[in-house]
């Protein structure tokens, strides 16, 4: 059980921190600007195009980011569990 449990949390971990790194390029570029005119300029498109693909993505980082944390628990718990069993 234990090469299956780290190998998923080895695959949940990497799909995470992937995420996070695609999420921090995309939030790279985006200006926190507010724009008092009526007209729509080619910098809010770009802004609005930035926000949504965030907007897009952040559910999937979340429940990445929970999965990850929960292989995590599991991993130290199993192991918590083994070191435990030896020492009695």
């Amino acid at each position: 059980m234990n090469p299956i449990l780290l190998t998923v949390w080895a695959v949940l971990t990497a799909c995470f921190f992937a995420l996070l790194l695609y999420r921090g390029q995309l939030t790279r570029y985006e200006d926190e600007q507010l724009f008092l005119h009526d007209d729509t300029t080619k910098e809010e498109i770009f802004q609005a195009q930035i926000v949504r693909r965030i907007q897009k993505i952040e559910p999937l980082v979340r429940i990445v980011g929970g999965a990850a944390g929960l292989a995590t628990a599991c991993a130290v718990g199993v192991y918590v569990w083994q070191a435990w069993q030896s020492l009695r």
